[in-house]
């Protein structure tokens, strides 16, 4: 009996060890806010976001100056039209949310973060710039997204001071209670010219590594962005490999997001004859996508919504689809890849998941009969039991429109609550077990109840509109399809 008393107890300390887990995990979600001026059904607004998908959202980008000043790179849609403020409003809908707001990004470059960061003075500028920044508009906390130090026209000293500007910034940081994000390289071949890793695990809330881009129409031949891991004829650019090369380095696992491109790289073939493989001669980009209108670059949006043209296939050792059509090859990730790289998160203790960027999902739902499908699968393996199932036949087809919502058979009043009141829930009286409870007023909220320090936390979580939660599965369902 004692021995059985013993493995039970290992066995819910396992389990409260877990719950813990799943609870600090993170789904960072960046938005790049030149999307609203795309066309078509690529347009995206803040209020398309849905808060309840990311754990910490952070608005692209902010630019440096060369005296340290923070800029603003487009005044009309940040504060005139109010872009930062209904970005941060974000937080009403989930008061959990995280918001910070990322400055650099690819085309801002490495000069001018080089020229100030390695003068003492300036940098002291920078920093208290960036408290300042921080505390004017309302954002939890700033996310430093420099491509590279001492690369692309910085110095060779870049390594050295990027570690004390964030050191620097910790310091200032922990008197307000900011979170301190960076956006970093992925491989080894480019992180140790551009890191102290073990300094960077020292003073950064999370590092969101960028695992995608490992292979795009720069290369002579068609490889995927962001291959789980190698292949056979593989050079060895792999999710896993540069995940491991941070770990190694010092950066500590829990610290560590993962990095998923809701968009794929597109090569044109040399030939489209039998040349539906990875490793088949490219000749350079392939062709733009109506939305991100860039060659070589298709969102996700733009692959599935044209899926039907495709020949898609599975590369059972990388862990990724791939498509053809004529001479236009294309590696990206759906909901089965994601899957697959959400669950190595999980296996090898990391921080979470980051997504560049939500205007690339499906966040109209055209594809899957759900928005997000891409986010939703991700959420349903860090945070577990959550997901948007095809839509039933027999309803209406879903909307090509964010303005409308999908015709559902409405919800008996008689039965139960409706869908959405403004009665108030307190998640602390909901949550007497762990688990998952739905809300009794909005039946598209339901929040996962786990166990930390010994109390019952409760996280809210929200069904993509049109779905509510069903209690007897633990996943977001349609209204027809629930019995209670």
């Amino acid at each position: 009996m004692k021995s059985w008393l013993l493995i039970l107890g290992a066995a819910i300390t396992v389990l409260n060890h877990a719950s813990h887990a799943a609870a600090e995990r993170k789904v960072v979600c960046y938005y790049g806010s030149w999307s609203v001026y795309r066309p078509g059904d690529g347009n995206f607004r803040i209020d398309f976001i849905d808060p309840n998908l990311c754990t910490h959202i952070i608005y692209t980008f902010v630019g440096i100056g060369l005296q340290g000043d923070i800029r603003i790179l487009d005044n009309w849609n940040e504060i005139e039209r109010g872009g930062f403020l209904h970005f941060n409003d974000l937080r009403k809908r989930n008061p959990s949310l995280k918001t910070l707001v990322a400055i650099g990004g690819w085309n801002e470059g490495s000069s001018t973060f080089s020229s100030v960061v390695n003068d003492a003075s300036r940098r002291a500028a920078f920093v208290n710039n960036i408290v300042k920044f921080v505390g004017e508009y309302g954002f939890d906390g700033f996310d430093l997204d420099w491509e590279y130090p001492a690369q692309r026209g910085g110095a060779a000293t870049d390594k050295a001071v990027f570690s004390l500007l964030i050191k620097e910034l910790r310091q200032k940081f922990d008197k307000h209670g900011y979170l301190l994000s960076a956006a970093v390289a992925a491989t080894k071949s480019s992180a140790s010219i551009s890191y102290n890793i073990r300094e960077l695990g020292k003073y950064l809330d999370f590092i969101n590594v960028m695992t995608y881009d490992l292979h795009g129409p720069w290369d002579p031949v068609t490889g995927h962005n962001a291959p789980l891991y190698a292949g056979s004829n593989d050079d060895g650019l792999t999710v896993d490999a540069a995940i491991q090369y941070w770990i190694k380095e010092g950066a500590p696992s829990e610290k560590v997001i993962l990095g998923i491109g809701t968009y794929g790289r597109s090569f044109t073939l040399s030939s489209s004859v039998n040349d539906c493989i990875i490793g088949a001669p490219a000749t350079g980009a392939g062709h733009a996508g109506p939305y991100t209108r860039e060659g070589g670059n298709l969102g996700y949006n733009e692959i599935c919504e044209n899926q039907s043209k495709y020949t898609v296939r599975w590369d059972e050792q990388q862990k990724v689809p791939f498509a053809c059509f004529r001479d236009q090859w294309v590696g990206y990730d759906d909901i089965k890849s994601v899957t697959y790289k959400a669950e190595y998160a999980v296996k090898h203790g990391l921080g979470g998941v980051m997504i560049w960027s939500l205007e690339t999902e499906d966040f109209l739902g055209k594809c899957n009969g759900y928005k997000y499908p891409l986010l939703t699968a991700i959420n349903r393996v860090l945070f577990g039991g959550v997901t948007a199932p095809q839509k039933p036949s027999t309803s209406q087809p879903q909307s090509t429109t964010a303005a409308t919502t999908t015709a559902l058979p409405p919800a008996n009043p008689t039965e139960r609550p409706a869908a959405s009141t403004s009665a108030p829930s307190d998640p602390s009286q909901l949550c007497t077990r762990e688990g998952f409870i739905r809300d009794p007023y909005d039946l598209r909220v339901f929040y996962q109840c786990l166990k930390a320090s010994g109390k019952l936390v409760a996280h809210r979580l929200e069904c993509p509109k049109g779905l509510i939660f069903d209690t007897s599965l633990n996943v977001c369902n349609w209204i027809d399809a629930v019995a209670n």
